[in-house]
């Protein structure tokens, strides 16, 4: 049995095809000579991508290997066909060999100071096994590394760097030496010139980045994943701890206030801009249409937002699209998400692996 595909088929940003087929788990524009074979119209888009996800991981921590499964097809049920997993306490390789599992590429485990993240969340170490605890987790994970770079001090209110420049660069080269990217949850300024100067790979919210930050990581082709739903929340987190910690307050309600500027003014600057919703923790899973359409509201074109969530990260990340021959991970709609951003709440059907799910 074939699929049949009646397009639009949107394999890139200038390859749009009229029809395809999935012919053993596979995507080819020449017809096949079967008998048998199920018609799917609709607007085809290369499965969607979650670059900043936790899956096994929920406001307590890790979770058990249902709950795990449970949040990996919600995901999928969303469309999120590959999930870059941006660290997680629970061991997910489980995921791996069930084919209605979304795919997962891996950081490994966060990795962060004692006392500076949430609790259960993260590896906690000392400064100066930064780059020994980085290069372990890179052989843990798929290619990935993720590091806390800052995280808020209630008490003074700042967003002090984690890490002195030097070990930062050491840690990162160490990540690199063992063939893994780095990424990292940054909100601060304070944090920016230390991540640029270290080679930093891709950057997770980004809210402290000045124009001159954008323009280098424009130039350095470095992306962001701004986060968005994340980022609403900080009004309430700025509300709950005004009475006792003003200073923190102060600091978080401006983020705030500018997300939607700032993501406009990321992609103004020419920053490559990714998609990802931080779910895990306080975010629930399939979010990556709510997280796409804020980008939307922000102002950056829904052309641009659904490019950015699938086959550009797909790229990024090293995966396949919807070229000849690739696996048939995709998600059909009625209406063109390019179009109407909204699109993307309401897949038609669901390709993964080339069976419909």
């Amino acid at each position: 049995m074939a699929l049949h595909l009646t397009g639009p088929v949107i394999v890139g940003d200038d390859d749009v095809r009229d029809e395809a087929w999935v012919v053993e788990g596979r995507i080819t524009y020449t017809a096949p000579e079967v008998a048998a074979r199920h018609e799917v119209d609709g607007v085809v888009l290369p499965g969607l991508v979650d670059v900043h996800c936790h899956v096994g991981l929920d406001s307590g921590g890790a979770v058990d290997p249902d709950l795990a499964l449970k949040q990996a097809l919600v995901d999928r049920d969303a469309g999120t066909l590959l999930i870059r997993d941006a660290g997680s306490p629970t061991d997910t390789r489980f995921l791996d060999d069930l084919a209605t599992a979304p795919r997962l590429i891996r950081a490994g485990r966060f990795i962060a100071r004692p006392m500076r993240y949430l609790r259960h969340y993260a590896r906690e170490i000392d400064v100066a096994d930064l780059p020994t605890a980085m290069a372990e987790e890179a052989r843990k994970g798929d290619g990935w590394v993720k590091i806390i770079a800052d995280w808020i001090d209630r008490e003074v209110g700042d967003l002090t760097p984690l890490w002195p420049a030097d070990v930062l660069a050491e840690g990162v080269a160490a990540a690199h030496e063992a063939g893994a990217r780095v990424t990292a949850h940054t909100f601060a300024t304070e944090t920016m010139d230390g991540l640029l100067d270290a080679g930093i790979d891709c950057i997770e919210h980004g809210t402290g980045m000045t124009a001159d930050h954008m323009d280098e990581a424009a130039r350095r082709g470095i992306p962001v994943v701004p986060t968005l739903l994340q980022v609403a929340n900080f009004e309430r987190y700025a509300a709950q701890g005004e009475a006792r910690f003003p200073a923190y307050s102060a600091r978080m309600r401006p983020m705030h206030e500018r997300r939607f500027a700032h993501a406009l003014a990321l992609h103004e600057a020419g920053v490559p801009l990714l998609v990802g919703t931080d779910a895990g923790g306080t975010i629930g899973h399939g979010a990556l249409p709510a997280e796409a359409a804020l980008m939307a509201a922000a102002g950056i074109p829904a052309a641009e937002v659904v490019a950015m969530a699938s086959w550009r990260a797909r790229e990024f990340l090293g995966a396949p699209g919807l070229e000849e021959g690739a696996p048939a991970d995709l998600v059909v709609y009625s209406e063109d998400p390019r179009e109407s951003i909204a699109a993307l709440c309401t897949p038609r059907h669901v390709v993964l692996r080339g069976a419909l799910v």
